[in-house]
């Protein structure tokens, strides 16, 4: 059964948050941990836009597809109005984010802040998003444990799609994931090669010792 929303209420909710100046930007921290330099990043279900608009500042290419006018429009209040686009994952296709004039083909794909369990057609939306998945691309979701779309419909989910599993942790700063954790973050990946960093990227691997 979807769970139902408020979308004013909630809206209003996450932009008095913003004006109080409350920290939004963990699930921006650890996409920036994780990827390039300048990835390209689509956020599912983008609320009023402060990961995109996180993702941004950071120097990556990011954009927030989300199906609420009312959140859209706070968004274009306090963002770029350009990064964002009214759109269901439900309807996600190479095609339609290319008549919105977004691109085609990601690095990653964020789905933060129980959005699947606002999702009951979870596994057609995780088959579209391995469509939209460069090879080796990462879709990381933030949910709750134990609700519709947790870890356990997004494993049902993934064994009907393109993506694998790579890890879940307990929270936002790899905290160990078991069954007792409130908190999910569940990373999968697609498969394929990643691209090679355009910098040292943090490894200066030292020259094997001679035999």
């Amino acid at each position: 059964m979807e769970m139902p929303i408020d979308d004013k209420a909630y809206a209003a909710k996450m932009r008095g948050f913003v004006d109080s100046g409350t920290d939004l930007e963990v699930d921006v921290r650890f996409i920036d941990m994780i990827v390039d330099r300048e990835s390209r990043v689509l956020d599912i279900g983008c609320g009023i836009g402060n990961a995109v608009n996180g993702l941004q500042a950071r120097g990556h290419d990011a954009f927030g597809i989300d199906p609420s006018s009312e959140v859209l429009q706070v968004a274009g209040e306090l963002y770029d109005p350009s990064w964002f686009r009214l759109m269901s994952a439900t309807k996600i296709s190479a095609e339609s984010l290319a008549y919105e004039g977004l691109p085609q083909l990601y690095d990653v794909v964020l789905m933060s802040g129980n959005v699947p369990a606002f999702l009951p057609e979870l596994g057609d939306v995780f088959k579209r998003i391995g469509e939209v998945l460069r090879p080796g691309g990462i879709l990381i979701i933030g949910t709750t444990t134990h609700v519709q779309g947790g870890p356990s419909d997004q494993d049902s989910a993934c064994e009907a799609s393109a993506l694998r599993l790579n890890q879940r942790f307990g929270d936002w700063h790899l905290g160990q994931f078991d069954e007792t954790s409130p908190w999910s973050v569940s990373v999968f990946s697609k498969p394929g090669p990643r691209p090679a960093p355009v910098s040292p990227d943090g490894m200066f691997v030292l020259p094997s010792p001679p035999h």
